[in-house]
């Protein structure tokens, strides 16, 4: 998989330019390495950082093939080396492309499409080019763009990559996405009405770890007053109050490897109750519900369904 564009650069990690020369490069590189090594008092995470950021583009022709996309060094690039536009770009990446031969789950709504919005507008504004930028999501462009706009891109990327898990949950699952709360709270990325219940997900993706603090989740690239968790139990709480349902649970939803246990309970004492998993635990969390989740009965859930979708509005 490409890696994500929230992450942070190997330029940053050294903290030179992009522009930087080879000499210049060489020298930041051994400076960070004196400053993180842990027998001179670094840290060990950020001296293994400066050490995979070399790796990239140490070598004259890892970073020329870093520079036009490649994720990893000696060839090994997981973007497009035709000229074509990279796997950023909205539906060109791998799961988009799967094969489905089953029945899907019912949905509703554009995945990741009012974070793109968002994206394009950004980095044309950065970029000072407006509509006549050629490619928004040339990787190159993509990563010299300021960290609020990768998060943005990578914001619609993750939405896009659960939107693909929940379709594959099957016929008895309803999914809205992009859903508009009301009463001025976050948008809900996906609404999901299944047989274990009724659920609110927000899918994240900072380019970095995450773990589960107070009630909240946090990590790197989440902002010291973010509160993704609480702001979630809120826009589920508006919207069924619109609708006249009650949710069951809600989620925030990470990429894989971003948590250390892959599923975290935020807390029983929340209503609606509260979890943060990683993305592939999605569908048996789905399909399970938790221990005392009672199975949603063909009459409710048609009845639920129908309030949901005369009330449910989309960004």
């Amino acid at each position: 998989m490409p890696e994500s564009p929230a992450q942070v650069t190997p330029y940053q990690v050294l903290g030179v330019a992009p522009t930087a020369d080879h000499d210049e490069l060489r020298r930041a590189y051994r400076r960070k390495l004196r400053e993180t090594h842990p027998d001179t008092g670094g840290d060990a995470v950020r001296f293994a950082a400066v050490q995979r950021a070399w790796q990239k583009v140490g070598d004259p022709a890892d970073r020329a093939a870093y520079d036009r996309g490649a994720s990893s060094p000696s060839g090994s690039a997981a973007w497009p080396t035709d000229g074509s536009s990279s796997t950023w770009a909205s539906g060109s990446g791998s799961t988009s492309r799967q094969q489905h031969t089953r029945p899907r789950a019912r949905l509703y709504g554009h995945p990741g499409g009012a974070a793109r919005e968002t994206y394009l507008r950004l980095i044309r504004e950065w970029a000072g080019r407006g509509p006549d930028l050629p490619d928004p999501y040339d990787p190159a462009l993509v990563r010299s763009a300021p960290l609020e706009i990768r998060l943005t891109l990578a914001k619609a990327i993750a939405e896009e990559e659960t939107s693909v898990v929940l379709a594959d949950l099957g016929i008895g699952f309803t999914v809205w996405n992009d859903v508009d709360p009301g009463r001025d709270e976050d948008k809900i990325d996906h609404v999901v009405l299944g047989p274990t219940g009724l659920y609110a997900l927000r899918s994240e993706d900072r380019g970095g770890s995450v773990s589960v603090s107070r009630g909240e989740v946090t990590g790197e690239n989440f902002g010291d007053r973010e509160q993704p968790v609480r702001s979630l139990v809120r826009s589920a709480r508006a919207l069924g109050r619109t609708a006249r349902v009650k949710f069951t649970g809600v989620a925030i939803i990470v990429p894989d490897g971003s948590l250390e246990s892959e599923f975290e309970e935020v807390g029983r004492a929340r209503s609606p109750e509260a979890f943060v998993l990683g993305r592939s635990r999605l569908p048996h969390f789905l399909r399970a519900g938790s221990a005392d989740t009672p199975i949603v009965g063909g009459t409710e859930s048609f009845e639920v369904r129908t309030r949901l979708q005369a009330a449910v509005r989309f960004v």
